[in-house]
């Protein structure tokens, strides 16, 4: 990819990430379920039905992966709490490289930071997340 295209790919990445950033602290997701956790804050990478090819897959450096052979991948058991890790930016997987993948957890706190139950309802977005994941696992 030439240095213009490269730039430009950044550039819509950064604006993928940068507004769904901004409307997480500007929304109330204690109504979003699972699925729609997952298409508001996912899907643009992972793509539609979690195949790692969303719209910006492309664009980025590194394979997204294909969500719905997790539990393929760990011997036909879908290992929920590391998902959990993985999406509330508890755990980083070394042999992966650095982490390109938002922090949701984070971001789901931050967007009630005044609030006292901003962590319970983060791990509750999370939870949503980490189930309907579970959810779309191929035999």
């Amino acid at each position: 990819m030439g240095t213009r295209a490269h730039r430009r790919a950044v550039a819509v990445v950064g604006l993928v990430f940068a507004g769904a950033f901004a409307s997480v602290h500007a929304e109330d997701l204690s109504k979003y379920t699972g699925p729609d956790l997952y298409r508001r804050f996912c899907a643009s990478c992972h793509g539609r039905e979690g195949l790692g090819d969303g719209p910006v897959a492309e664009s980025l450096k590194v394979m997204v992966p294909d969500l719905t052979r997790i539990a393929k991948r760990h011997g036909g058991v879908f290992p929920a709490e590391q998902v959990r890790k993985i999406i509330d930016g508890l755990e980083i997987h070394p042999p992966h490289g650095p982490r390109d993948m938002p922090v949701w957890g984070f971001e789901f706190r931050a967007a009630d930071a005044k609030d006292a139950q901003a962590g319970k309802r983060a791990t509750e977005l999370t939870a949503r997340l980490v189930d309907y994941l579970r959810s779309i696992q191929v035999p």
